[in-house]
């Protein structure tokens, strides 16, 4: 399985593309069309786009990727949350222009994408329904768990204690994993466990 990162949107945040055959591609959240250039320019298809939660600045560039012939897959406790001023795109100055779920999921769902399997796990606290995915020893997590910190929780729909459990639920996986967050550098989930802060 091959990862490429791609920072996106106003903010850079982190987009994931994930292949396993170096042709068909998952996208883990999507701040802008940058994804699309990239997977372009590599000759890869990007057949689904996961969502992690659905802020502006990773959900952005969805109707690209939707126009292109991508699927939009949103986590069902963030359906009103993409279309509604909760997204935060109008209190930063944004727009995100509009588009439909073609799927949704909810947590213990397992994603077969492109050959990928993608289990989700609710991690609700910076969103209200907000999830994680684990894809082999990858863990995508949004903007629930960073190197050394965790997400913000004062935004609309936020709460501390959910994130504290979120994250609880995220270190109690067996092993250790490579955690690709919504923005900044990877960690890993051992180095968090022993090191974060919010542990």
């Amino acid at each position: 399985m091959k990862i490429y990162t791609v920072p996106a949107g106003p903010l850079r945040a982190n987009s994931y593309i994930v292949t396993e055959n170096g042709k068909d591609a998952a996208l883990i959240d999507c701040g802008g069309e940058e994804p699309l250039a990239f997977a372009k320019a590599r000759g890869l298809c990007i057949d689904t786009v996961l969502l992690t939660h659905g802020h502006f600045d990773h959900i952005a560039g969805c109707a690209a990727l939707q126009a292109s012939g991508a699927k939009i897959g949103v986590p069902k406790g963030e359906l009103s949350l993409i279309s509604s001023q909760g997204n935060l795109a109008s209190a930063m100055g944004f727009a995100v222009p509009p588009f439909t779920a073609d799927l949704t999921f909810q947590g213990g769902d397992v994603l077969d994408v492109c050959g990928i399997q993608f289990t989700v796990i609710e991690t609700p606290g910076h969103t209200r329904g907000g999830v994680c995915f684990l894809a082999g020893d990858a863990l995508f997590t949004g903007d629930t768990l960073f190197c050394g910190s965790v997400g913000r929780t004062d935004f609309p729909g936020g709460s501390g204690a959910q994130l504290r459990q979120s994250i609880r639920k995220l270190f109690a996986l067996e092993g250790d994993r490579t955690v690709y967050p919504g923005h900044d550098a990877p960690t890993s989930l051992e180095y968090e466990r022993r090191y974060n802060p919010f542990r």
